[in-house]
């Protein structure tokens, strides 16, 4: 399986206060060998340094703490982010909750005083958008690895497919509308 995954959880000291989230269970499937692994930090591919000060999403815009406007550089990581995602086709995205890159159900809300609101970080939301199964570490821990990309794998292929279906059914329903309204004209009669 190929996975793309915030780079802190794979213990690369790229978070603003210049650490990381070291999470044991990537650690532990990185040295397994049998997934590949595409580390990125949207923060730190949108030009900016480690450590910085820290970001958070308050309307509509990415903001530091310190009244800076930062909104384009975290949209630039999220769009290079989601260039390697395009070209690297992971099969999930596994990412840090709570962030303003890479939060995927919750972020903080831009007041700096820990406070969350429901949404996604921007990175998050730009994959989403585009197709990618993706979701927090969190999550990962209670549900696994395997469980988690399958469900989300299926979850978007049986979307998929019943959107074509549906697609389908409906274009042949046309069809035989028309058809039935063609024998009808000619002043036929309708096999149907």
């Amino acid at each position: 399986m190929k996975i793309m995954v915030s780079a802190c959880l794979t213990g690369e000291n790229c978070k603003y206060n210049g650490g990381n989230n070291g999470n044991e269970k990537i650690l532990r499937l990185m040295s397994e060998g049998t997934h590949e692994f595409l580390p990125v930090c949207p923060e730190v591919l949108g030009g900016l340094p480690t450590p910085r000060v820290p970001a958070e999403i308050r309307n509509g815009r990415v903001t530091a703490k310190d009244g800076r406007d930062v909104d384009k550089e975290f949209r630039l990581g999220a769009e290079k982010c989601l260039e390697i995602a395009l070209r690297e086709k992971p099969d999930l995205v596994i990412l840090q909750p709570r962030s303003p890159s890479c939060g995927v159900k919750q972020r903080y809300d831009g007041t700096f005083t820990g406070t969350l609101t429901e949404g996604p970080g921007v990175t998050a939301e730009l994959l989403m958008r585009h197709g990618f199964a993706v979701t927090e570490i969190e999550e990962l821990r209670k549900t696994g690895l395997q469980k988690t990309g399958l469900q989300k794998t299926e979850i978007q292929k049986t979307g998929l497919q019943k959107t074509e279906l549906q697609k389908t059914e409906i274009q042949k329903t046309e069809l035989q509308k028309e058809q039935i309204s063609g024998n009808i004209k000619e002043g036929g009669e309708s096999c149907e």
